[in-house]
């Protein structure tokens, strides 16, 4: 791929801030959906400045030759959860938290020492592109049924009750939150969104081709305004997209995760039973960040093709990994969510051609001076699902494309390689997960865990060779020339 920027370009000032503008709308969605998911009290702004915080320490670490952006972490949700609850009860939340990051950032560091002296060649054996090619679409398809389900989405959301009879005919009821707007009001406006992207990157010229993606949410959010407005002015629910009460409670100041974890309530809990809380944060993060360890790896694999530069050796593996991992601990001591490379942001970085490390690093800065910008945060915050599932169409498509081209090269007519592929690909689609207690692997990193298994498995096979195949044995000699009419 011919880039528009490459790794060490650096765009003139007005459109790097432009160019960072872009980035952070890429990843802005799933970086404040973590605290949204956890609760708590969880502050969207803090998450921000920690996923900045992170950036910046990973940058640090790969000498500012890897154009990756950190933000918060899916994976460790469940985890989280866990640090909140505590074992027997117990409340250290925030705190917890912090030492389950660091619990997971040491998993890297160790990982990351190994590579050092091991080298990445066992690396390249055990996820060779027949492996690792699926594994990056896989990560890109399994995203797309949030895509979708957003694109139907509204973000303004009225209470439901529903009840719900059980077996010994008790009536429960449940309540939760649902979209007012009609879904096809908001599928109208994450089209729009889709195709203004589109439309940009294809037909622009110049710089509107570098910024499809403020280009496609600006069109989505204005569509969005004007149906909210007329529904806000005629009374009509069903026309209500974006939830500009958002505005009247916007917080000034983050709240960021070490102040809570050191004040307050969640200062050291009942100290009598910190050994046992701390051996059930190990075991809810440790083996998250053995998961996140192979996401890690076919994200900078996907990126590596990209930038036609290979990320394992310059500026290596150990290096990435130092600085995925000590940034996740920066990270969750401001904003509590423990970060992971962003294959929102590796999609935008293949959609505009831009790979410009500088474009990430103004991006991290701005993440944690716009953290501080209440107005600008609750604009991010008001951006409709829809609008940003029209975005993630085109984002995650590009993932699982990227994956697919990996898998070019690849010799499909041998057995042994199409039964990786597709035991990645089916493992991966059809959303197989395993559950060890707190402890989820995803259905990602069951993808690849498999596909490692079964190339292992088959790589001792011989290469078939159709020539051997189709080579004519003296029976079917005999019958040929029999059959064939001797010329008058």
């Amino acid at each position: 791929m011919k880039l528009e920027y490459g790794v060490k370009d650096k765009p003139s000032f007005g459109k790097l801030i432009v160019f960072a503008f872009q980035q952070i709308l890429a990843i802005m969605a799933a970086t404040i959906a973590v605290p949204s998911i956890i609760g708590h009290g969880m502050s969207h702004a803090a998450a921000l400045f920690g996923a900045g915080v992170g950036t910046i320490v990973y940058l640090l670490f790969t000498k500012f030759n890897s154009p990756v952006f950190l933000g918060s972490s899916f994976a460790f949700i469940g985890s989280m959860t866990t640090a909140f609850a505590g074992a027997v009860s117990m409340s250290l939340g925030y705190l917890g938290i912090i030492i389950g990051a660091v619990f997971a950032g040491l998993v890297y560091a160790v990982i990351a020492i190994i590579v050092k002296f091991a080298g990445v060649k066992w690396i390249n054996k055990l996820m060779p592109a027949v492996v690792i090619g699926p594994t990056v679409a896989i990560i890109g398809l399994s995203l797309a049924g949030n895509a979708i389900g957003d694109l139907f989405k509204g973000s303004v959301l009225t209470s439901v009750t529903n009840f719900v009879v059980d077996s010994n005919g008790i009536v429960n009821t449940a309540t939760s939150l649902v979209p007012v707007a009609s879904p096809y009001v908001a599928l109208i406006c994450g089209l729009v969104t889709l195709f203004a992207t589109i439309i940009a990157s294809v037909y622009g010229k110049k710089m509107m081709k570098l910024i499809p993606f403020i280009i496609g949410i600006c069109a989505g959010y204005a569509v969005a305004s004007i149906f909210t407005i007329i529904g806000n002015t005629a009374g009509i629910d069903a026309l209500k997209i974006i939830d500009f009460s958002k505005f009247a409670n916007m917080a000034w100041v983050p709240e960021f995760t070490f102040i809570t974890a050191f004040s307050g309530n969640y200062a050291f809990g009942d100290v009598g039973n910190f050994g046992s809380y701390i051996a059930t944060i190990a075991v809810a993060y440790i083996p998250v960040a053995f998961v996140v360890f192979a996401e890690h790896i076919a994200d900078h694999k996907n990126l590596s093709t990209i930038i036609d530069q290979d990320l394992l050796t310059n500026p290596g593996l150990s290096r990435t990994l130092l600085g995925d991992g000590i940034g996740s601990i920066a990270g969750a001591f401001f904003g509590g969510c423990p970060n992971t490379t962003y294959g929102e942001s590796v999609g935008c970085v293949a959609i505009t051609k831009n790979a410009s490390v500088a474009t990430i690093f103004t991006a991290a800065i701005m993440c944690i001076l716009i953290s501080f910008v209440a107005p600008f945060m609750t604009f991010l915050a008001t951006i409709p699902s829809c609008v940003m599932g029209g975005v993630c169409i085109a984002l995650y498509g590009f993932i699982a494309v990227s994956g697919l081209k990996m898998i070019q090269k690849v010799d499909l007519n041998q057995n042994k390689n199409l039964f990786v592929v597709s035991v990645v690909l089916i493992a991966g689609i059809g959303g197989m997960t395993l559950t060890f207690g707190s402890v989820t692997i995803t259905s990602v990193a069951c993808a690849l865990i498999l596909g490692i298994i079964t190339n292992i498995v088959v790589s001792a096979a011989k290469d078939e060779n159709s020539s051997e195949e189709e080579k004519p044995t003296e029976e079917n000699i005999t019958e040929t020339s029999e059959s064939e009419e001797i010329p008058a």
